[in-house]
């Protein structure tokens, strides 16, 4: 029934049929994307959506893609982990921005019942790794969900969402297709995020060119993350953060596992070209500010992990302001009693 309400919308959005192939009588693939280079209507036009669309897509047709994956793959492992900590089973879940599915092959079908799996570029998700769970994948937009509301019980996204041009629309929309006492389970990238590379070709640019153009794709601050959530509509939330610190042995190879994962800069501004020689002067000041001290250069990861919960009658509240009957002053008066009766 559901495989039907998704594809009658599609149909509807796309003004045509639904393109679906079915692989081993697991996997089903159908297709929602919006018009190229289409935005919300109020948000800011930051990213090339398009031009992510074939980074994503070149990175997944590579003859060895999962030589990249391997920050990725811990990311999905630890959203997982994360899914497992909930004491609930979940019989529909979706994955935004799946890429080859690197949070699904960390699940299994006594957890998830069965998984939708979405993203823009549609050799990650012909590539995608396979699993136990019954899954079905889905060509959209992070911003454009095809769903019905109250259509998942889960909801899980990694490593995706600090590519959208219109964040509060997405969680909004993850917020619209959860079922009520959902949960949404995230990771994406945060601001500290390869500062040491922003850095050095800042300052290698503006030594050799006299001023620099941003060459790292700006991310949300923790703070923000938080309220955007709450504005969506969440409750319950969890923001934490932390840093996976990973070794390369050097700036270019960084760049090289950085494209490999489809994660090179998208936004409009960005230089197109930077000079030969400025490159290899941010190599030197990478090194020479950075290195450690077997010779290799570290690469910071920051990352988000967000948990939300979608409002339900059941869902424990806090007390109303003025019910407690009991006044922080009297605890001192408690502590004191307390010491009385061991002596």
């Amino acid at each position: 029934m559901l495989r039907q309400v998704v594809l009658s919308r599609l149909y509807a959005r796309l003004g045509g049929p639904a393109v679906s192939a079915a692989s081993g009588g697991r996997r089903e693939v159908a297709s929602s994307v919006p018009p190229s280079g289409s935005t919300s209507p109020r948000a800011l036009n930051i990213f090339d959506r398009e031009l992510k669309r074939k980074q994503k897509n070149w990175a997944a047709r590579q003859p060895e893609p999962m030589k990249f994956d391997y920050l990725k793959e811990e990311i999905g492992s630890q959203i997982a982990d994360r899914v497992y900590d909930i004491a609930r089973d979940f019989p529909l879940a979706l994955d935004i921005g799946c890429g080859r599915g690197y949070i699904a092959q960390h699940l299994n079908k006594d957890t998830v019942g069965k998984i939708f799996q979405t993203d823009i570029a549609e050799h990650a998700l012909k590539n995608s790794v396979e699993t136990d769970i019954p899954t079905v994948n889905i060509l959209a937009d992070e911003e454009f969900l095809p769903f019905p509301e109250n259509t998942f019980d889960l909801v899980v996204s990694s490593l995706s969402l600090h590519w959208v041009n219109d964040l509060p629309r997405a969680l909004e929309q993850i917020h619209y297709v959860l079922k009520p006492d959902g949960v949404f389970v995230g990771a994406m990238f945060g601001g500290d995020t390869l500062y040491e590379l922003r850095c050095s070709l800042q300052l290698a640019e503006t030594e050799r060119e006299g001023g620099f153009s941003p060459h790292i794709s700006p991310f949300t601050a923790v703070n923000d993350l938080g309220h955007l959530l709450g504005r969506a509509g969440f409750n319950t939330l969890t923001v934490d953060t932390d840093e996976i610190q990973v070794n390369y042995p050097g700036m270019f190879e960084l760049m090289e596992d950085l494209k490999g994962m489809g994660e090179s800069n998208c936004s409009w501004n960005r230089k197109a070209l930077l000079h030969r020689d400025t490159m290899l002067a941010a190599a030197a000041v990478y090194r020479e500010m950075y290195s450690n001290e077997d010779g290799s250069i570290p690469a910071t990861y920051q990352i988000y992990h967000m948990i939300g919960w979608k409002y339900h009658d059941s869902q424990a509240r806090p007390a109303e302001r003025g019910s407690a009957t009991v006044s922080f002053g009297d605890l001192a008066k408690l502590n004191n009693t307390m010491s009385q009766g061991k002596k």
